[in-house]
């Protein structure tokens, strides 16, 4: 979470405001549906970021992210609390599902989405969120008006077909993720070199049910890297910065460990995350993985003394080919389909601060950069960026790239690189990090640690046949895309790379 460029989050009451009854068009027919603001992440008094749009099919349940809107979890309820965080997620999953299943004939039946779909989901939110409030209770004081997080709405896809570029042409490795594009405002349509001005983008026009299942991609999706305007911007490094690097091989996951576990946000829950992740480094890693079993776990990296985790959303190609996981959680039963892509190359680099001098991580810290629920939260903490090899100097967050031929994709996510200096975990697994501010330095409080940049590439077909696992509901859009760190790095060597980047040298 940027701390210092974005105002305080919303409070509780404003976090989910119910309008009145509204008509939407859905698919052929008007829907009467309770409309919600979207829960997103955005600053406090604007705007809500996504909302229904009246006149599109609908597409998706947008519901407000609950963990948001909690305060902070004792430590002696946090197992419960992220139990019933986690149930609320599969209550959404199993929501879609019947909307998907029935989404035709909800057009038509105006009542059938409140009765069969959004009244039992508001139902079970309600019961977990009470839940929720008597295990903290038990503890501490009980939060009031938890009960406002539990109405969802059913939504359009409002990206489809308008081409927005949020963020284009920079450099993750050195700029802040999630710093506005200079050249945003700009017509993202016209390539410099190769397109002329007007020419339409790659996909547009296309069948947009590019996904098998109805959700997703959608050719709006996707964007010719050519298109994407080049940012020769770099941020200066002031006198004292700490210029080195380190770099640590654990592989691409040639052994094939996935599973749709997220240890960090669902602890102990089976298919927490509703979709498949590739890992690499520690091989001990599932939902009921403990620190002492990550310690003791073994590792694809070269360097033994690093028994850190990464993980993130596999890539698919949308080829009609099925999985071994067609039929499983994660996988065929969460919407995911495909045939899952093992990188060519993944680079796991860590690198210094623009201002001074970086410490040590602590053992056990996890990250947590991106947002799976992006869409429907809004991209207040989005952070993945798309290009293609050879065209890096051009960078798209909401859309997946269409590479010219011999050139392949590349996802790459700029970890958080302030740490809060007490702790290795938050109940929301993002304040006790942060980004550097605009001038490089550490938010008030925060200390610099070394960043990690994660670059994974893949030799995928041209075209706009691909997309990352996603929970059903977020419709596999790439502003969804994120990745995990839980850093397990011994001692001695996190001295080693933490002198490193200090002193200035490239070490592996």
């Amino acid at each position: 979470m940027r701390r210092t460029s974005r105002k305080k989050r919303s409070t509780l009451a404003n976090r989910a405001i119910a309008a009145s009854a509204a008509l939407i068009l859905g698919g052929g027919g008007l829907l009467a549906v309770n409309v919600y603001a979207s829960a997103g992440e955005g600053p406090s008094g604007s705007p809500p970021t996504r909302t229904q749009n009246a006149g599109r099919p609908l597409s998706t349940i947008d519901c407000p992210e609950a963990v948001n809107g909690l305060p902070e979890v004792p430590d002696q309820a946090r197992g419960e609390v992220d139990r019933e965080l986690a149930a609320m997620d599969t209550q959404i999953t199993d929501a879609y599902r019947q909307f998907a299943d029935r989404k035709e004939q909800m057009a038509r039946d105006p009542g059938l989405a409140e009765n069969a779909v959004l009244g039992p989901l508001r139902g079970k939110r309600a019961a977990s969120l009470d839940r929720i409030g008597i295990a903290i209770g038990r503890v501490a004081e009980r939060p009031q008006g938890l009960e406002s997080l539990a109405g969802c709405s059913l939504r359009a896809d409002d990206d489809q077909g308008q081409g927005q570029d949020r963020d284009q042409g920079r450099d993750p490795g050195d700029r802040e993720p999630g710093d506005q594009d200079p050249g945003q405002g700009e017509d993202p349509g016209q390539d410099p070199g190769d397109q002329e001005p007007g020419d339409q983008d790659p996909g547009q026009g296309e069948d947009p049910g590019l996904g098998r299942g109805g959700n997703g991609p959608e050719a709006a999706d996707f964007v010719d890297i050519r298109s994407v305007r080049p940012d020769a911007d770099k941020p200066r490094k002031r006198r004292g910065a700490s210029r080195g690097s380190f770099t640590t091989d654990c592989g691409r996951n040639e052994n094939g460990k996935f599973n749709p576990d997220n240890v960090i946000v669902a602890p102990g829950v089976s298919n927490g995350a509703h979709h498949m992740h590739d890992y690499v480094g520690n091989q001990a890693n599932d939902a009921f993985a403990s620190d002492d079993d990550l310690a003791d776990g073994a590792t694809t990296c070269r360097n033994q003394g690093d028994r850190s985790t990464y993980y993130w959303p596999v890539l698919r190609l949308q080829n009609g080919q099925d999985e071994d996981d067609v039929d499983a959680d994660g996988g065929g039963r969460d919407q995911n389909v495909g045939e899952i892509q093992t990188p060519s190359r993944v680079t796991l680099r860590f690198v210094g601060s623009p201002v001074g001098r970086v410490t040590a991580m602590p053992r056990f810290l996890r990250i947590i950069t991106g947002d799976a629920k992006a869409f429907t939260n809004g991209d207040a903490n989005a952070n993945a960026s798309w290009s293609c090899t050879g065209f890096e100097d051009r960078q798209v967050k909401d859309k997946y790239p269409i590479c010219p031929e011999g050139s392949q994709v590349v996802r790459t996510f700029a970890f958080q690189n302030c740490w809060d200096g007490q702790n290795t975990d938050s109940a929301n697994h993002r304040t006790h990090v942060a980004f550097a501010q605009d001038d490089g330095r550490c938010p008030r409080g925060f200390r610099a640690v070394p960043q990690l940049v994660q670059r994974i590439v893949y030799d995928v077909p041209p075209g706009p046949g691909f997309a990352v696992d996603s929970f059903p509901e977020q419709l596999h859009k790439p502003i969804t895309d994120h990745g995990d760190f839980i850093n397990v790095f011994d001692e001695r060597l996190m001295r080693n790379m933490v002198r490193c980047i200090n002193d200035g040298r490239r070490c592996r």
